[in-house]
């Protein structure tokens, strides 16, 4: 019985995931359908001049473009479902590869951004709730608002204006030092390259955790319960960590790996202020390009990682919280 009710709850999670796939897959491929984007001229270039009207014709066929819309969703459709996104007309390379590549760029970016806000954020709001009204608090709180206000954008060029160019203790940007193989990038360098883009996508995650986990812990440290505790002898860590941790650290969870979506759009401010390779600038290269399959393919990589997030935030509630696993059925 058991495994049934497993078995059922699979079922249901990747059902949602191909109706996802599906809405998404149609809507991106109605805005690009209707976006003034000629691919025959972003596959030629500006001067339309080199090629014939008959080699116009010649690439349209080529790539399908003659046919109709719905015809073009279905051979689109058909390819994705065979494991082929189709060729990139900036890099001249399968979509796959490209995508591949740059996500392994980006990966750790994300990683490493997406756990210092976590853990930053996370100690932070139980200190502003343990000192709820403290000066403490205040400066925490104020430190958050001013984070949650300010651009990644320009937080990033502030960071890169006074670490690299005034101080020199990184460097300006990229992944790897310029004019070296990255076989022979060291550990080191890939992580001086890497510490100022992080800090800069960790920035929202960092007040929205924070703010959120500080509240949390106020209503849990003004509950009966915990009067009771404080009656028994229980005081600080000691209380916070038996009977306040548990119930702050579900809402906490649930936020964190939602932030997923927030993550990747911040990536791609970030990657194109430090010019991190990664897929946040390749989706933009892939706008400004005028690369459709790049840019359908990166959408829906994006949603995946996105619906990933919010999958793991449910996984580890119903570990956490056994009445989440009796209303899933699991």
């Amino acid at each position: 019985m058991r495994f049934k009710k497993m078995a059922i709850y699979i079922l249901r999670v990747l059902f949602r995931l191909a109706t996802l796939l599906i809405a998404i897959s149609i809507l991106s491929f109605i805005l690009v359908s209707l976006s003034p984007i000629d691919p025959v001229q972003s596959y030629i270039g500006a001067d339309m001049t080199r090629v014939s009207p008959d080699q116009r014709e010649n690439i349209a066929e080529y790539w399908g473009l003659n046919e109709s819309k719905v015809q073009q969703f279905m051979s689109w459709g058909k390819s994705i479902l065979q494991g082929d996104l189709g060729t990139s007309l900036l890099y001249r390379s399968k979509v796959i590869d490209v995508i591949g590549e740059r996500f392994l760029a980006s990966l750790a970016l994300l990683v490493v951004a997406w756990v210092i806000s976590g853990v930053v954020g996370f100690l932070l709001g139980i200190i502003a709730g343990m000192k709820n009204g403290t000066w403490i608090d205040r400066l925490i709180k104020g430190f958050c608002f001013t984070l949650a206000s300010t651009p990644a954008f320009w937080m990033g060029l502030l960071l890169l204006m006074f670490f690299s160019v005034w101080l020199g203790w990184f460097p300006i940007g990229l992944s790897s030092p310029a004019g070296v193989l990255s076989a022979d990038v060291s550990l080191i360098e890939r992580l001086r390259h890497l510490v100022l883009p992080a800090l800069t996508l960790s920035i929202l995650g960092v007040a929205n955790v924070t703010l959120h986990t500080r509240q949390k812990l106020v209503e849990v440290l003004e509950s009966e319960y915990i009067r009771f505790a404080k009656a028994k002898g229980e005081r600080g860590i000691t209380l916070v960590w038996r009977h306040g941790i548990r119930n702050i650290s579900l809402p906490a969870i649930s936020l964190h790996f939602a932030s997923f979506g927030e993550l990747f759009g911040g990536a791609v401010l970030a990657e194109q202020v430090f010019s991190y390779p990664g897929l946040g600038q390749a989706i933009v290269q892939a706008g400004l390009g005028s690369d459709i399959p790049l840019l359908l393919g990166i959408v829906l990589c994006s949603a995946l990682f996105v619906f990933i997030g919010n999958f793991l935030a449910d996984f580890l509630y119903m570990i956490i919280d056994p009445r989440m696993r009796r209303r899933s059925g699991t």
